[in-house]
């Protein structure tokens, strides 16, 4: 069987990095993307020392030309598309940024790559997942982004977040009995850029969940969050 193929946005470092790794070593073939081409090139190369079959290719999910060269990159190149990780994602808040003060431009921004990023490359990708009536979207999410216990601070980053998770669950719902599986999942507190070097988890273990929901069988769950690979409250 042809080798599954897989898109991880935002994947130059942290979990990004780490999920292209892990999906590598599964003996899928990764398609590594970001914004920086130097540190794209980079990651993928470090990648590709390790035996792994990964390549770089740009993509500012924010800009619709590039979500579109991509989706037909990979229409031309491959035929298909079996997987799509949207892992890019910013955190703008400033500390003890309240929803009372948030300014309007910090959500529209955060929104920009948290949510419309990820909704303009599913809907470019899907069809080559329906052409070969398979695929597999994993939403980076955040617990953050629950509705269950949802609090102030850092108002633009969990707005974009359960806006994300309502990404998901549309999708799941418009990509019933076609193949495709839609999921949410939570990475935990992480040490990368964005949850500093205090955070008591590693990548690896930030990776796994949405390395799992990547791989899942046909008959694996659609329209679910989850985190360490279990169910959790939207």
């Amino acid at each position: 069987m042809t080798r599954r193929i897989a898109v991880v946005t935002g994947a130059s470092k942290g979990i990004g990095f780490e999920i292209c790794r892990q999906l590598a070593q599964q003996r899928i073939n990764v398609v590594l993307s970001g914004r920086d081409s130097a540190r794209g090139e980079k990651a993928a190369a470090t990648l590709q020392r390790e035996g792994l079959n990964v390549i770089f290719h740009r993509l500012d999910v924010t800009d619709p030309k590039q979500i579109r060269a991509l989706a037909d990159y990979m229409a031309r190149s491959h035929d298909r598309c079996d997987i799509l990780v949207n892992n890019a994602g910013i955190l703008p808040d400033k500390r003890g940024a309240s929803v009372l003060d948030v300014p309007v431009d910090t959500l529209r921004t955060t929104l920009e790559t948290n949510f419309y990023g990820p909704l303009q490359i599913s809907q470019a990708l899907v069809p080559l997942m329906r052409r070969h009536a398979y695929g597999r979207i994993v939403n980076v999410s955040s617990g953050l982004g629950q509705l269950e216990g949802m609090g102030d601070g850092t108002p633009a980053y969990r707005a974009s977040k359960a806006a994300l998770n309502a990404l998901t669950l549309m999708f799941a719902a418009a990509t019933q009995d076609s193949g495709i599986l839609v999921n949410s999942m939570c990475p935990g507190w992480v040490r990368t850029d964005m949850g500093g070097a205090n955070a008591p988890r590693g990548v690896d273990k930030g990776a796994d969940t949405a390395v799992w929901l990547a791989t899942l069988p046909g008959d694996g769950p659609t329209g679910g969050f989850f985190r360490d690979r279990m169910p959790i409250p939207w």
